[in-house]
């Protein structure tokens, strides 16, 4: 899904300001099948990539996406924090992160 149609969809662009929490009805796990971090919803489960569960594992209602991207950026050098941005942006509209201004 084009994050850009997402945000206009549901009028949410992550800025970084904004300070980011996982929805109360989702859970970030450790799935030891997959060997894989995972988003899980009522009814699905979100198979995540490493970068993903990184960003997530942040998202704790207290940092803003400019902290979490400078943290990533402390662990891996390069972070495009318009894809972190990106990222968010599309699970906003997925309702599975939430959202408050910084």
């Amino acid at each position: 899904m084009d994050p850009t149609t997402a945000s206009s969809r549901r009028g949410v662009e992550v800025s970084t300001s904004d300070q980011p929490r996982l929805a109360r009805h989702v859970r970030l796990t450790f799935c030891r099948t997959r060997q894989r971090h995972t988003l899980q919803l009522p009814e699905t489960v979100v198979v995540l990539n490493d970068s993903g569960a990184d960003i997530l594992e942040l998202c704790d209602g207290r940092r803003s996406v400019a902290e979490i991207v400078a943290e990533l950026r402390a662990r891996y050098q390069a972070v495009p924090d318009d894809e972190v941005r990106w990222f968010l942006t599309r699970l906003v509209a997925r309702r599975c992160v939430e959202l408050a201004d910084g």
